[in-house]
């Protein structure tokens, strides 16, 4: 699956269970990390967990695996990382704290408009 497709699949999901203000920035000119980052939201650490759980089963059904899975514990920023995609979910106060969308600023904002259904 090529990495738009991947982005686009994982932010369906991340849309269809609620995520919060999901955005993607493409950062393939910026870093050999990953072409896009997928950052978003939960309201408790229960979504944040429930939402990457809910990531790593949908993408697995589709054989796509996790390079590995960072934070999960921690309940406050977890990290899916699907090679040319990494997820970010944040909760709460995490996420303005690292601020990624700003340190990523560079990057190019992906519209997101026909996939979100808010």
């Amino acid at each position: 699956m090529e990495a738009k497709e991947k982005l686009e699949k994982i932010v369906s999901i991340l849309d269809s269970k609620k995520a919060l203000d999901i955005r993607a920035i493409r950062v393939r000119d910026l870093t050999i990390l990953a072409d896009y980052f997928i950052i978003a939201g939960g309201s408790s650490s229960t979504q944040v967990k429930m939402l990457t759980d809910e990531v790593d089963y949908q993408m697995g059904l589709l054989g796509i695996e996790p390079g590995r899975i960072e934070g999960y514990q921690s309940e406050g920023w977890v990290i899916l990382d699907y090679g040319d995609v990494i997820v970010h979910i944040f909760h709460g106060e995490t996420r303005d704290f690292y601020g990624l969308e700003r340190l990523w600023a560079d990057g190019e904002q992906v519209d997101l408009s026909h996939l979100l259904t808010d």
